[in-house]
């Protein structure tokens, strides 16, 4: 049975790395982004493309429309750990899992209590004045009726998340290189492997115990050791606790 073996694969490694997409966290009631109800698809009727709402250049130009589309679309601030997020928290603490690199930028890998989080696109819960660079919580963020600005310097603060025309953090991604390429397992979850860069981090893999758990196909499926078409959540729950 396919199930059984992965508890094989995991029970025999002390070196399995995670990587995870925008699947991990609808399970926790976040859309995504490229679903029937993800976020590109619901937000067709707003003032600008959703694609332009997330850009670099709309957050310089027209700032207080990008957060009124941020406040209300990217932040979920109720939002809690699903069974994936606690199955992998569990995998780390029992000294198997070496680290999550992740896609989302909702921080519930941490609220689940995973310690070693690669984010990959950044954090709502980080934000800094462009100015001078002060820290502000997320609270700050949704404290603030328009434009989010400093309390020191009067500097427009901005989410530490990769928008569309940013570059992704470099020391992150190199972390993330070295942690897939030295894995003995790799599970790759939640995510279509369809958006670069993020999916190119699959080519560094070196071994041959590749897993994928998605709804859907991905161009990988033909590269793994196992595939499992099924929520992640209910993969990881029959893995740890069953």
């Amino acid at each position: 049975m396919t199930i059984e073996k992965l508890k094989s694969l995991i029970d025999a490694s002390d070196n399995i790395v995670f990587f995870g997409g925008a699947g991990v966290s609808t399970e926790s009631n976040i859309p995504d982004f490229r679903s029937s109800t993800g976020l590109y698809t619901t937000s067709k009727n707003t003032k600008y493309p959703p694609e332009y709402m997330l850009s670099h250049t709309c957050f310089i130009r027209d700032t207080e429309d990008f957060f009124e589309f941020y406040k209300t679309k990217m932040i979920y601030a109720h939002a809690k750990p699903n069974p994936a997020h606690i199955a992998l928290a569990d995998l780390e603490k029992r000294g198997k899992l070496k680290a999550v690199i992740t896609q989302n930028i909702d921080g519930l890998h941490q609220m689940a209590g995973s310690k070693k989080v690669l984010e990959l696109h950044g954090s709502i819960h980080r934000n800094y004045c462009i100015g001078c660079n002060k820290f502000f919580s997320l609270e700050y963020i949704l404290d603030s009726p328009s434009i989010p600005k400093c309390d020191r310097c009067g500097g427009t603060v901005k989410p530490d998340v990769v928008l569309y025309e940013e570059s992704l953090d470099m020391d992150i991604l190199n972390k993330s290189v070295d942690y897939i390429r030295n894995a003995d397992v790799l599970i790759v979850g939640g995510t279509s492997l369809t958006v670069y860069p993020a999916a190119g981090l699959i080519g560094y893999y070196r071994g041959n115990k590749l897993i994928l758990i998605n709804k859907s196909e991905t161009p990988y499926d033909h590269r793994a050791f196992l595939t499992f078409n099924d929520s992640i959540g209910e993969v990881l729950k029959k893995i740890i606790w069953e």
